[in-house]
């Protein structure tokens, strides 16, 4: 069962009794550092922990690593531009870039810096590039350039557009390769992955925080009405939480912990569609990553090239109250069921 099926039964279902009710009688074990969530950013905490010399363990609900969010995006490195200047995003994604191309040429994981076209389609969006061009260069984005439609249509014969913004620095990459490193390196430093293991709650005592773990069959086989018996009431000294879609949940499910600290969550879902044509991974009609003027709430619906050169197109953005929430997709597809030269993966 994937983490979002799991999520999907807690919130259907799961009424939390007072820890001392149910959960007095559960083992207790103690851990130095625990990692909720194995997904990209998971991992990434898990490896740096384990060089730290640190005793980490990684729990996740899903049968392996990198089930939810991890391998449903864009697999875009980003450049740095879109971010307000001097923010924590900005610093972190201009730092971040240089630091990922390095780990991936340093272990042979496939990515390529094919670079990225911001375009204006019309004049009205001409003011907004120039706001990402000095943003970019207030981030300190490297090599950004302006280009008028004949360069840029140059670059991209296919392409229609008023203006365009390159950034050079963008590229793409493999996740999963990417997540595969991670694992290893954490495993190989003594990080120890626990999957099918669900964290659906926790307290505090005093300053520990215990937390409520049960294996994923457990959980979806409970039937809501009897108590839920947990597997294993876990101790760690470190706790980060790094579920993805489910952390605010999850955080208010921790007892005693502060909820006015925990950000709201908004949740949107995007859908992709692949270009199925026969020759667009021969022959695709685009080179570089193309991107349009950002709108509220994303960066736009976009053209992305995976390492094997297939082309898709996406997100779009539909706003929905929780997670998940299939209804309004469920109507979309029906609605789109006569696209038949485009195929369509969900990302949820």
């Amino acid at each position: 069962m994937l983490k979002r099926d799991v999520v999907r039964v807690i919130k259907r279902r799961f009424h939390l009794p007072k820890p001392s009710e149910t959960w007095r009688n559960a083992p207790k074990e103690k851990a130095e550092c625990v990692v909720i969530g194995a997904g990209i950013v998971g991992l990434a905490v898990a490896r740096e922990l384990s060089l730290k010399g640190k005793e980490v363990l990684v729990l996740d609900s899903a049968p392996t690593f990198g089930t939810a969010t991890s391998s449903r995006n864009s697999e875009v490195i980003h450049a740095g531009i879109y971010y307000p200047s001097n923010s924590l995003r900005a610093r972190f994604c201009v730092r971040g870039r240089k630091l990922l191309y390095h780990y991936c040429s340093q272990r042979g994981i496939p990515h390529n810096q094919i670079g990225k076209l911001i375009v204006a389609t019309g004049t009205s969006e001409i003011p907004k590039l120039n706001q990402l061009f000095n943003r970019g260069i207030q981030n300190g984005v490297e090599n950004l350039r302006m280009l008028d439609a004949s360069e840029a249509i140059k670059m991209e014969p296919e392409l229609h557009c008023v203006k365009a913004l390159l950034s050079p620095a963008s590229g793409i990459l493999d996740s999963h390769s990417l997540m595969l490193s991670l694992v290893g390196e954490a495993e190989t430093n003594g990080a120890t992955f626990s999957y099918n293991t669900a964290v659906i709650g926790g307290h505090l005592e005093g300053n520990q925080m215990v937390l409520h773990v049960c294996e994923t069959k457990t959980l979806t086989n409970w039937d809501g009405n009897t108590p839920l018996q947990l597997d294993l009431l876990l101790m760690p000294k470190i706790v980060v939480n790094s579920s993805g879609l489910s952390a605010p949940t999850l955080a208010k499910r921790f007892h005693g912990l502060n909820t006015a600290i925990i950000p709201p969550a908004y949740y949107a879902r995007g859908s992709y569609f692949i270009l199925s044509n026969a020759n667009s991974t021969r022959h695709p009609p685009f080179k570089h990553l193309i991107y349009p003027v950002p709108e509220e709430g994303g960066l736009g619906v976009h053209v992305t090239l995976d390492l094997d050169g297939q082309l898709k197109f996406g997100p779009d953005v539909e706003w929905i109250p929780h997670v998940p929430d299939t209804t309004n997709f469920l109507n979309k597809l029906c609605r789109d069921s006569t696209k038949t030269s485009w195929t369509w993966t969900v990302c949820l």
